[in-house]
Order: C-alpha cells, then sequence, then structure tokens
C-alpha cells in the first residue's frame, strides 16, 4: 500500500514530551504548563487506564494545544485514539495492519523504525516522517547521521533515551525535525502539581530549537 502522509508534527516544537497519566485529573494541569513554556505538543502514551479520557480532556479543554497518542501497537487502539480527539498517532514498531490503520485515519502519525529496511519500508509507502526508536540503543544519532546520505527525504523523532544534554545532538542533524522526550513532566512535579517546574522545563526545551 502506496499513500501520502500527512505531515507537519515533526515542526511543532524541537520536544515531544512523552507523558505517561496516571491520575486523569493531572492531564489538562499538565498540558497547560507545558504549553505555558513554549511546547504545545504532547504525546499521551496509551501505558495507562487514564490514557484515552487523558487525551479526550485535554482535546477539549486545550484545542490550541496538539495532543497525540502513543504507545500504539494495535488497531483496536488507533480506533480508540481517534475516537478520544488524538491530532497525531505514534508507534513503537510498524507491522502493515497497524500502518494502514493509522494511514486510514487520515492523521498524521510517526510509525516507530530503528533499521535502515524499516525507513526503506516506509519511504516505499509515501511514508517520510517517523519515530526513531529505540534512539540510544538501536544506535543513536550517530546512526541517523550515517542514513542522512543515502536516505535523505526521511525524517524522524528520536524518542528513546532523549536527554536535555544528547537532545542537541540529534536536532542538529538535517533529517532530525524534533525528539521525543520524558524528561519534562517529572513523576515528582506531576503528582505534587508543581506546574512551574514543569513550565520551567518546557521553556528550556522549547530554547533547544533556537540553539
Amino acid at each position: 500500500m502506496t499513500s501520502t502522509q500527512p505531515t507537519g508534527v515533526l515542526d511543532v516544537s524541537p520536544v515531544i514530551p512523552v507523558v505517561v497519566i496516571e491520575d486523569v485529573d493531572t492531564a489538562v494541569p499538565l498540558a497547560r504548563a507545558l504549553a505555558s513554556g513554549g511546547v504545545r505538543i504532547v504525546e499521551v502514551t496509551l501505558r495507562s487506564d487514564a490514557a484515552l479520557t487523558a487525551i479526550e480532556r485535554i482535546a477539549t479543554e486545550l484545542p490550541d494545544v496538539l495532543v497525540g497518542a502513543g504507545t500504539l501497537t494495535t488497531p483496536a487502539q488507533v480506533k480508540d485514539a481517534v475516537g478520544a480527539g488524538a491530532r497525531f498517532l505514534v508507534s513503537p514498531g510498524s507491522t502493515p495492519t497497524l500502518l494502514d490503520a493509522m494511514a486510514d485515519t487520515g492523521l498524521p502519525y510517526l510509525p516507530g523504525v530503528s533499521t535502515a529496511s524499516e525507513v526503506l519500508a516506509m519511504l516505499e509507502r509515501g511514508v517520510t516522517e517517523m519515530k526513531f526508536f529505540p534512539a540510544e540503543a538501536a544506535g543513536g544519532h550517530p546512526f541517523l547521521k550515517a542514513l542522512t546520505g543515502p536516505l535523505p527525504r526521511a525524517r524522524f523523532c528520536p524518542t528513546g533515551g532523549i536527554t536535555p544534554l544528547n537532545a542537541p545532538n540529534y536536532l542538529a542533524l538535517p533529517t532530525v525535525g524534533c525528539v521525543g522526550g520524558s524528561w519534562l513532566s517529572p513523576a515528582d512535579a506531576v503528582s505534587t502539581g508543581d506546574w512551574t517546574c514543569v513550565t520551567q522545563l518546557a521553556t528550556q526545551a522549547a530554547s533547544l530549537g533556537l540553539t
């Protein structure tokens, strides 16, 4: 199946916060704190029972924040995420069935890849924006740098082991539009409602795109 992939997710922010929400009541304050720091995008992973409701609340109460669903592994999860109001989709890997399900939604999506062959398979389908995962374990920025020459059309959001220290190495590559990271929502800050801390981290993350 060859299709044209909706694009644009990689250009919203230099960092996409990757969050696990256990308490749905923290979803909107967390997204609001990120937006206050200049990061108006968030990927809510489907790793908790609260995830879909969290996506729905953010989508409803903060329409200026681009909320997406991550850790999608089945077509059923894709359907549920869309129903909750997700505006982009992210998977840790890819199968033909999962790719078809994401493509059929008409939403931007980032399928997970970690090898040159997987990148080629995505390009054959017309998919040019991808999640490179697990980034550090799969070769890090040297691996992506090596792909730049033979596969310049592919663009990536590296996720997995990304920190404020190594993020600039990835963002310096011409094929990297942004990185995904969990450091913007520390568990202790979220559990205690320290939204000032989250906003400060978001402000620092937003500035990575200026260096």
